[in-house]
């Protein structure tokens, strides 16, 4: 997707960490035709493109994923413009001259210095257009941070001719306003970072929006609450029991390594389990059974993936219309399978003879 820029402000943002100090400095706010014949149209080429195409989903995988989707906050019954953040980027929008754009970009700039992880570096404001799909407006803000070896910047008429070397568009931290679910699809009550750093940049600089937790994150806290409401069940006339059972839960929360706890039926484990997939069909969790690692559906524990026990030995059977293997060849592509009876027998003498 190509998009024409209707106004862009650069800023230089400078940070004295000894002495405490935050300042930036206006360079220059540019109309579509001073942008395209300006060094930053190379500079910035396939970079919005890049952006809007970058995946993000709205509970991603992994608490640290550098993508992500936010929502603006609203109070039930409230609309969208009872939220500051979201009157920012609806200010920057609606500017219509290069003088409104620089006054509404600027407040961008200065509310990104009052973060705690604020660092030197080009602060860009970007309004623009999809060629493709002109109703609609997209606001963009990037940081490039600057490069240690280079101290200069050039003059407010030069810009990048001294600029380029000091920054790059790699590593760079953006938003997107608002999220395109898809081309021509847009979502105004959402915003999409990007942030490859362990810093929070745009986390903090945007205080009233709000990011779905992570899967790992919904997971936890969804099977925290089925413990917790098994435990009022199954121990309601034992506060005691009730009671080591929910500190027993409690350790387990907070366990990095956790083993198999033997509680639960596999029937009430299926109906867990159907209670989460309900709300995150793709979830899957993680096993290793001895030296093996196995990712598993959750959907499908007790329906094709079944985990179960031979003496006291732990098996992990899986159901199946078919076999594939990668590009690593092995023997046992060309294994005939025993009946799992036979293979049941096997495992069981071997188990005999371990105990003689």
């Amino acid at each position: 997707m190509e998009f024409t820029v209707q106004y862009l402000s650069f800023y230089a943002v400078q940070v004295d960490h000894e002495s405490d100090t935050k300042q930036y400095s206006h360079y220059q706010t540019l109309d579509t035709d001073a942008f395209e014949k300006s060094p930053l149209s190379s500079f910035l080429e396939g970079e919005l493109k890049k952006i809007v195409k970058r995946k993000a989903q709205h509970h991603p995988n992994s608490d640290a994923a550098p993508t992500k989707i936010g929502r603006f906050v609203a109070e039930p019954g409230h609309p969208l413009s009872s939220n500051p953040n979201y009157n920012l980027f609806q200010r920057a929008l609606t500017a219509d001259s290069v003088a409104a754009f620089q006054k509404e970009s600027e407040a961008f700039v200065k509310t990104y210095l009052q973060t705690s992880a604020v660092r030197g570096g080009v602060f860009l404001v970007c309004k623009a257009v999809p060629k493709k799909y002109y109703s609609d407006l997209f606001l963009f803000v990037l940081k490039c941070d600057f490069q240690e070896n280079v101290a200069t910047l050039a003059d407010s008429k030069t810009l990048i001719k001294k600029v380029e070397r000091a920054i790059t568009t790699k590593n760079m931290k953006s938003i997107q306003y608002p999220h395109m679910i898809e081309e021509g699809m847009v979502e105004q009550a959402e915003v999409k970072i990007h942030q490859s750093s362990h810093a929070r940049y745009f986390e903090d600089f945007l205080p009233y929006v709000e990011y779905g937790d992570s899967m790992p994150q919904i997971l936890r806290t969804q099977v925290q609450t089925i413990m917790e409401e098994h435990a009022e069940e199954a121990f309601a006339h034992s506060v005691e029991e009730r009671n080591a059972f929910t500190e027993k839960i409690e350790l387990w929360a907070s366990s990095e390594t956790r083993e198999l706890q033997e509680q639960f039926s596999t029937h009430e484990v299926m109906e867990a389990s159907a209670q989460i997939a309900e709300h995150a069909p793709d979830a899957s969790t993680r096993m290793k059974l001895g030296d093996t690692d196995i990712k598993v559906p959750i959907a499908e524990f007790g329906e094709t993936v079944h985990l179960a026990k031979l003496g006291d030995r732990y098996m992990l059977l899986v159901e199946a219309d078919q076999v594939q293997f990668d590009k690593h060849v092995s023997p046992i592509e060309f294994l005939k399978p025993e009946d799992v009876q036979t293979v049941f027998e096997r495992i069981k003498a071997k188990s005999l003879s371990v105990q003689q």
